[in-house]
């Protein structure tokens, strides 16, 4: 099991100076490294305080120039928002800016309000996609990026050239059996951000993603990545109530940026999963929801956390490796620097790893 950083960049209620929230990211990207993390993951979002990284790879530049051995990963790329030569050229120039640490996460994208700002149609949001991802991974693995039919350009160069291919280094989030399936295509490791009891994760995508992925290749398919809140606290009773105020915090946001609840899956071309899921939402209500939410996310003290990371093991029926997102909601930056520095002396260990 590996241990990763994900920094959401959240401006919870914009009650900060953005400024603030970056140089606050940016100092748990550092301490980050020292306290000895695998890696090091930045979102893509967009125009509104829930989470403000609008280009996560020029950000991870900066994180490369401060750090010495975490890797750095993209979690992820909105493929369709971004040009596929743009994405190849950048995070190219990235793995070379950053000594052949650089990671490439792929996402779809599910907000309506960034797609309707950046002038992008979300009906069109799976081919996109498809055909992108593929692009871009046939650039950086070849050197070149040869265009197809929906982005005609001349045959060009990647210069710098990547430090190596990224057959091994390349990630997509899939929460619907689609996009599961569409990580096993493209040969990516599974990331999922904890949102719904385990079991359907594992039911629902984590399961066709490995058989899709067997009956491609000759190997096993790779172990999941999984995303979760975490609040770490030496006090059990200090951990559950401020770790439930902020993960139901982050959930109020949640609820807010992506419309959960909204009929417009119904009517956008490849979210029928969403549209389900949307359906049952309000049904059941957004408050049923929060509890659920709080109950897949991961607070508490050392050992209750070690105690729910080996139950995630157990119903995912695998291992897996943890992408901790250390700072959400109203919680201050010496709270998720001592989260971060708990976790690291006293739950990391606990799964043989450094």
């Amino acid at each position: 099991m590996r241990f990763g950083l994900l920094s959401v960049f959240q401006n919870y209620r914009d009650a900060r100076d953005d400024g603030d929230v970056m140089r606050s990211e940016l100092a748990l990207a550092r301490l980050g490294d020292a306290l000895g993390y695998d890696s090091y993951w930045a979102t893509e979002h967009h125009f509104f305080g829930y989470s403000m990284c609008p280009d996560n790879m020029q950000w991870l530049a900066q994180v490369a120039g401060c750090t010495e051995r975490i890797r750095l990963g993209t979690g992820a790329v909105i493929m369709p928002w971004n040009d596929p030569y743009r994405v190849a050229a950048k995070m190219a120039l990235l793995d070379q800016q950053s000594g052949g640490r650089a990671l490439l996460g792929f996402g779809r994208g599910l907000s309506r309000r960034e797609y309707e700002r950046m002038g992008v149609d979300m009906g069109e949001a799976r081919e996109r996609f498809d055909v992108g991802t593929a692009q871009v991974l046939d650039a950086l693995n070849k050197g070149c990026f040869e265009p197809d039919e929906r982005w005609s350009r001349p045959r060009a160069e990647l210069r710098p050239a990547p430090t190596r291919g990224f057959d091994d280094r390349v990630y997509a989030i899939g929460v619907s059996p689609e996009s599961a399936v569409q990580a096993a295509v493209l040969g990516a490791r599974l990331m999922v951000l904890a949102q719904g009891p385990w079991e359907v994760f594992r039911d629902q995508a984590l399961r066709p993603y490995q058989e899709k992925w067997r009956s491609l290749r000759s190997t096993e398919p790779p172990v999941p990545v999984a995303g979760q809140l975490v609040y770490c606290h030496e006090d059990a009773e200090t951990a559950r109530e401020h770790g439930m105020q902020y993960v139901r915090e982050y959930f109020s946001t949640i609820a807010e940026h992506y419309e959960i609840g909204g009929a417009h899956f119904k009517e956008t071309k490849g979210y029928e999963f969403y549209a389900n899921a949307a359906e049952a939402i309000q049904a059941m209500g957004l408050e049923a929801l929060a509890e659920i939410y709080a109950g897949v996310n991961t607070f508490g003290d050392p050992e209750e956390i070690a105690a729910q990371l080996r139950n995630q093991q157990e119903i995912l029926e695998c291992d897996h490796d943890i992408l901790f997102i250390p700072k959400y909601g109203s919680m201050s930056q010496e709270e998720a620097e001592a989260s971060m520095r708990l976790f690291a002396h006293e739950v990391i260990p606990r799964f043989g790893a450094a």
